[in-house]
């Protein structure tokens, strides 16, 4: 069956908008006066009427509309255009332009190691020499 033609599971779409607000069933219940059963029941039915539609839709803040044409790949699409990256660093998250050469970096943490281990022996040779 192709996605065109497959009805809307309204109760999906609710559930899917609950957990993208970050409300937890029994948030839902107690704004709207129902029991987290009753909620889970909804989420589970593939329709439900237009009333209590309305006012899950008020107590999730979108519309009904919105309930009903909910879509994963449409919100995907809108956060995809939508995204804004303040840090001069990334690009949309995954293209990465570092302002250093990650080599100099590499020998860097290198040199300092050596050091570090130069430091080590040091220290035990005058402890050894102590006794």
């Amino acid at each position: 069956m192709s996605t065109a033609t497959k009805p809307k599971h309204i109760g999906r779409n609710i559930s899917r908008i609950r957990e993208l607000r970050g409300m937890k069933q029994e948030a839902l219940a107690m704004a709207i006066g129902f029991s987290q059963q009753t909620i889970s029941n909804i989420e589970g039915s593939e329709t439900i009427d237009e009333e209590k539609l309305n006012i899950i839709a008020d107590a999730l803040g979108v519309s009904a509309d919105a309930i009903k044409n909910y879509n994963d790949e449409t919100l995907l699409n809108i956060i995809n255009n939508t995204f804004n990256s303040n840090d001069n660093s990334t690009m949309n998250a995954i293209n990465i332009q570092p302002t250093f050469n990650p080599l100099d970096k590499i020998v860097e943490l290198y040199e300092r190691l050596v050091q570090a281990e130069k430091d080590k022996v040091e220290y035990l040779e005058r402890l050894m020499k102590g006794k």
